[in-house]
């Protein structure tokens, strides 16, 4: 049998070990699209939660623990595997923790004794899997492909991953999940395999489809794509140094302005789109009393205007650095929250009235439903460029053979506050309740983050 090459750093990779690696946000997205924003979560807070706003605070509470944990393993655990070598392995052990937790939601039934505390514990563990499992995928572009390309190739990986989102949206949508209405899918059919909608199981399936969808996509990562050599270490041993090279990464990120800067900024910006993604089908389906439908073909809308966000941005990453791309993305993200901020259910800019929908206006019948379709449309095409350009300027920025480490980091930069922008927008929510308080919370986060990614000097 053949044998794969390891990888060295900054290498030319063959198309096949490329298209392996990119195919790891293909698997993973489901887990976002599906669960995270689009159909889980607002059947969550509109099916078990007691009440909308009741279901974005617990949401937010689930998102922020998942983000406290993340903040404690992600750069120890980068370490460890930059002493030991391989990624592979690390892969594979979130991957089955994302395929248990994405399963377990199936028994998050309406009525069910602890449902709220299955569909909670099981998102949670899920998130966290699934964001260390990008730990060690994203430490191995450095050994893909050459500095030049790595925004094209960050770009490309998050437009497969949007591109794998909206196929398994409109498999989810068009054949299993059903309105509790209608008794239809979003294609008038029947829901497969007799799914019943009056018990949300076509929106429960979300959590077993995504985790089949995972374990089926993720092995030409495995089959084809070269893993980084080992080192020799023993597991005792690499856990000892991965813990003195998190706080020796911290002191010479410190030490070094570029990057320490840039990862104080990626703390605050990441944290606040954390947190957009986790509210925005909760919000349509809290304000506007979307259903499966609305939040089904809202989701599509977005998710292709992502994908094409994300191949315009690595190539704009490439041609203008991604100090700019960063940059635009987060105002442009600031003025989205304040426009979603000034809709309601019967008004737009906070105090101009509008009709509410008519029987015969047909889908997002009203203003103020068919701007927030805009606004979402508006967050696609943009958070695929911020979160691509993120990686390809610190992976520009760090040695090769330290990039694990250094992508730990960066997952702890992204997650050491990740719980706070959830937090604030689940205390602003309980307590002024209103879910208007979370685009406001964000604005905030936003702000912060372009300002001190403004100071960055060398990008």
């Amino acid at each position: 049998m053949k044998t794969i090459d390891p990888l060295s750093p900054s290498q030319n990779a063959s198309r096949p070990a490329i298209l392996g690696w990119l195919l790891f946000d293909w698997a993973c997205q489901p887990f976002f699209t599906l669960i995270t924003t689009f159909v889980f979560a607002p059947y969550f807070a509109s099916a078990l939660a007691p009440d909308p706003v009741s279901g974005q605070s617990l949401w937010g509470y689930a998102t922020a623990a998942a983000g406290l944990v993340l903040a404690f393993l992600s750069p120890v655990l980068g370490s460890i595997a930059d002493a030991t070598g391989p990624k592979k392995p690390w892969i594979a052990s979130c991957g089955l923790v994302l395929f248990i937790a994405s399963f377990a939601l199936w028994y998050a039934a309406p009525g069910q004794p602890h449902a709220i505390a299955v569909a909670l514990v099981g998102f949670a563990f899920g998130t966290i899997a699934v964001e260390v499992a990008a730990v060690f995928n994203n430490a191995m572009i450095p050994h893909l492909v050459p500095p030049e390309r790595y925004g094209r190739l960050s770009g490309t990986g998050w437009a497969m991953g949007y591109l794998g989102g909206l196929v398994s949206l409109v498999i989810v949508l068009g054949f299993l999940a059903a309105d509790p209405v209608t008794m239809k899918t979003v294609f008038g059919l029947n829901p497969l395999f007799g799914l019943d909608p009056a018990a949300r199981e076509g929106d429960r399936i979300t959590g077993p489809f995504s985790a089949l969808w995972f374990l089926v996509f993720v092995l030409p990562l495995f089959l084809v794509t070269p893993d980084i050599p080992r080192s020799g270490m023993s597991l005792g041993q690499a856990a000892r140094q991965g813990i003195d090279q998190v706080r020796s990464t911290i002191a010479d990120a410190r030490r070094h302005e570029s990057v320490g800067r840039f990862l104080i900024a990626n703390m605050v910006y990441q944290d606040a789109l954390v947190a957009l993604f986790a509210f925005g089908g909760i919000y349509g389906a809290g304000v506007f009393g979307w259903q499966a439908i609305e939040l089904g073909i809202f989701g599509i809308l977005l998710t292709v205007t992502g994908t094409l966000g994300a191949l315009i941005g690595g190539r704009l990453d490439d041609r203008i650095g991604a100090k700019p791309v960063i940059l635009g993305a987060i105002l442009i993200l600031a003025l989205v929250c304040l426009g979603v901020l000034s809709l309601g259910r019967e008004h737009i800019l906070f105090v101009v009235p509008t009709a509410p929908p008519g029987p015969d206006d047909g889908l997002y019948g009203s203003t103020p439903e068919k701007l927030f379709v805009l606004l979402g449309l508006v967050i696609g095409a943009v958070a695929g460029p911020l979160q691509a350009s993120s990686r390809s300027l610190l992976a520009r920025l760090v040695p090769a053979r330290e990039a694990g480490r250094y992508f730990g980091l960066l997952a702890l930069s992204g997650k050491v506050t990740s719980f706070m922008a959830p937090l604030a927008v689940a205390v602003a929510t309980a307590l002024f309740q209103t879910q208007a308080a979370g685009p406001a919370v964000l604005i905030l986060f936003l702000l912060v983050g372009f300002w001190l990614l403004s100071g960055v000097k060398r990008v």
